[in-house]
């Protein structure tokens, strides 16, 4: 019997193992095995005959626990904090496929909702000047000068329709937004988004691979507002099940989790654990795969197993060197999460939370209010507020040096004062949290779009049982992570899933 493998457990993989147990064709795979890495560069490669000959599907997770990044702290109170996603989009097509999944889970029951008309999605803040200032919204508020801004930004989008379009084939994210809408929006608006969304700085982004729909209706429109209008080329079809219906009828802006966002890949952890064609092993440490006449043969640690993140290019053979190569060239940041716990309310200002544009503190991205989104995470006995300081990023080592040697003290007076300097509050966390996520947002920097079509390409000429998928080529967000694993085990197995 051939065997599947996944190797890497966060939810890339999982989301590759639920499609393939999910395929009525998973038992006519030949030649292939599927590898995901849980070192956010999320990977799915086909491989085959694997050393356990039982299993069809085998999945290998270096750490101690499936997930990855999405991995929520349930406190014994009842209290429920976020180390990683929060909240998740149900909009597009990849919104619809992870509420189908949700639904297919049975955890339609436990999603908490977020709609548009909820304080935390009309208010969003910027932290500018060393004032918190609510972004605009609605017509009278695109209509009018709100600060930080210098004009209404209706007048910039108006405007925007007589830009003529690029012609080149990538651009930073600020030069785009510069350009077609204004200085002013890109240093502060659109700074901020980018250090909200990929802990990046816009100046180096690519607006072709991080913000595509962008990017399309320039190129196929020539305008951003007659792309929105008109739209901005095809996108998948994903029909809308019940829950993904409920969210259009009532109109979510996101979603989490009862028990937070880890219950998703608790799940889809469940649901293989019952299948009978799967395997699933933690401590399971990768050394080397290798192509063989079949197809490849994987090296794994006999006895030994230990705790170790797994890193597709440093396990491939020198005959993939360009593969290897472009793999290591992808660069990742690291971002320090910290979870605070006050008593009573303390927030001066009702909303989702508020971001940091660099120019007025590089090493602090922004600060999340998760009491008004998800009240029901707080505590059940006694008023609380939570919060999280999300620092670091693409400036982490620039203010806070090597992350093997920061100190969490050091990170927790970071967060500390901030939330008191932003927000002015003077009382001290009853709780708190600190996490350390190394390599954990992958940077799509200029011509990214041609580094993930060379490497596909490469795999393609060398005739490579290869997929790669997860959050360094396609998109960072869970929704992008979980859709790209359907993706691959369709193009894999020819059919839909």
């Amino acid at each position: 019997m051939k065997t599947v493998a996944v190797l890497g457990g966060g939810i890339g993989g999982l989301a590759a193992s639920y499609y393939l147990c999910k395929s009525p064709q998973v038992t006519k795979v030949t030649d292939s095995i599927h590898l995901s890495s849980s070192l956010c560069l999320s990977f799915l490669n086909i491989l085959n005959q694997l050393f356990v000959p039982f299993p069809q599907v085998i999945v290998l997770e270096s750490s101690s626990r499936f997930g990855g990044w999405l991995w929520s702290t349930r406190r014994s109170d009842g209290a429920v904090f976020e180390h990683g996603p929060r909240g998740i989009r149900p909009t597009g097509a990849v919104g619809r496929n992870t509420l189908n999944m949700v639904d297919d889970l049975g955890l339609a029951g436990d999603v908490l909702p977020v709609t548009y008309s909820h304080v935390a999605s009309k208010n969003r803040y910027l932290y500018v000047n060393k004032q918190l200032h609510r972004m605009p919204s609605g017509i009278s508020g695109l209509l009018r000068t709100v600060p930080p801004f210098s004009r209404p930004i209706l007048w910039s989008v108006g405007m925007e329709i007589l830009v003529k379009k690029s012609k080149e084939d990538d651009e930073s994210i600020h030069s785009f937004v510069s350009r077609r809408l204004g200085k002013e929006l890109a240093d502060i608006a659109v700074d901020s988004l980018c250090r909200g969304v990929f802990a990046g700085d816009c100046r180096k982004l690519s607006v072709r691979s991080c913000f595509p729909v962008l990017y399309n209706a320039e190129q196929r429109r020539g305008s951003l507002a007659l792309g929105m209008l008109l739209g901005s080329g095809p996108s998948p079809v994903v029909p809308a099940r019940p829950l993904a219906q409920r969210s259009a009828k009532e109109s979510w802006a996101q979603w989490s989790l009862r028990r937070g966002v880890e219950s998703l890949p608790e799940s889809i952890t469940g649901f293989l654990q019952k299948s009978s064609r799967v395997e699933l092993h933690r401590h399971a440490v990768v050394k080397q795969i290798c192509p063989s006449a079949s197809g490849w043969k994987v090296s794994k640690e006999p006895k030994t197993l230990q705790v170790l993140m797994f890193s597709l290019s440093s396990t491939l053979p020198s005959s993939c060197q360009p593969l290897i190569q472009e793999l290591q060239d992808i660069a990742t940041v690291t971002v320090a999460v910290v979870n605070l716990e006050y008593d009573g309310s303390i927030l001066p200002v009702m909303g989702f939370g508020h971001l940091v544009p660099s120019s007025e503190d590089r090493s602090l991205l922004g600060i999340v209010y998760d009491s008004v989104p998800f009240p029901e995470h707080n505590k059940p006995n006694g008023h609380t507020t939570r919060l999280t300081v999300m620092m670091g990023g693409a400036w982490f080592q620039e203010d806070f040096g090597d992350p093997e040697t920061v100190k969490e003290e050091h990170l927790l007076q970071r967060a500390t004062e901030a939330v008191q300097t932003h927000l002015g509050v003077t009382s001290v966390p009853s709780w708190s949290w600190v996490a350390l996520e190394r390599d954990c947002i992958p940077q799509y920097y200029l011509g990214h779009h041609r580094r993930v079509d060379s490497m596909r390409t490469f795999i393609k000429k060398k005739n490579l049982s290869l997929s790669l998928i997860g959050s360094s080529y396609d998109g960072v967000s869970v929704n992008d992570v979980i859709f790209s694993g359907r993706t691959a085990v369709e193009e894999l197995l020819g059919a839909g899933v």
